[in-house]
């Protein structure tokens, strides 16, 4: 069943109604007839709406509700991922593996050793790329919500934002073993909002990772293996997976 995004003012009562890009991937490419159930989210909340094309205006898909329910796709615990900019295209692969993974939000970091310098064009237009593979990525993952990519922080002011989560992770090779992890990753409760640091290439300085240290983040092992930046939050959030669900 295909699965699609539209805004809150578009689901109207029983009817809804899919405008934009989507009215024309549904009308011209996939070609489904009246009569068809797709599934439609409105990327805020946890509702599915089941409904059936009941026909096409010039501008939208008509579709008429048959029922609501709960999707229960979401996590139990919302994640925002703080990953510091890493090179060429590898934002991309790690906003959509980790969308598809259940991720909440993304913040991309400048850290210190990040080698990518955006200024505020090219991150304009970076931004909305990487919002666009989120949506993407959240409707073929069949997602409840569109999680957003926010505007490239300093690493002072993603602490900063971080200060309001329930817990914040530090994937750093120098943690303590496993033992220690496995508690850390077990005190997280189900509702608890979780952030995870990501450095870029080159990791996190000794002064980043200090600065976190005493914003009462928990450092935490991935194990005794060094991971590019592009797996490492895929790792955290394979972990949650499996404890929470």
């Amino acid at each position: 069943m295909y699965h699609f995004f539209v805004e809150p003012s578009l689901i109207q009562g029983q009817d809804i109604y899919i405008e934009g890009s989507d009215y024309n991937h549904i009308k011209n490419v996939l070609r489904m007839k009246i009569g068809e159930v797709i599934s439609v989210g409105d990327g805020l909340s946890d509702k599915d709406y089941r409904c059936h094309i009941e026909e096409y205006t010039d501008t939208a898909v008509h579709c008429r509700l048959d029922f609501i329910k709960e999707s229960g796709v979401e996590l139990p615990v919302r994640v925002t991922l703080f990953q510091g900019l890493p090179k060429s295209d590898k934002m991309e692969l790690i906003i959509q593996k980790c969308v598809e993974l259940g991720v909440a939000e993304v913040i991309p970091v400048a850290c210190s050793r990040s080698i990518v310098k955006l200024d505020a064009k090219k991150e304009k237009s970076k931004i909305t790329r990487w919002n666009g593979i989120s949506e993407a990525a959240a409707k073929q993952s069949k997602r409840a919500i569109i999680p957003e990519v926010k505007s490239v922080m300093s690493y002072k002011e993603a602490i900063d934002y971080a200060r309001s989560l329930d817990v914040n992770l530090l994937p750093y090779e120098l943690a303590e073993g496993f033992d220690a992890t496995r508690k850390i990753m077990g005190s997280i409760k189900s509702g608890q909002s979780v952030g995870i640091f990501i450095g870029p290439e080159g990791g996190f300085s000794e002064e980043e990772v200090k600065l976190a240290e005493e914003a009462g983040f928990e450092p935490i092992t991935l194990g005794k293996r060094i991971l590019r930046t592009e797996t490492a939050a895929m790792v955290v959030l394979s972990w949650l997976i499996y404890i929470y669900e």
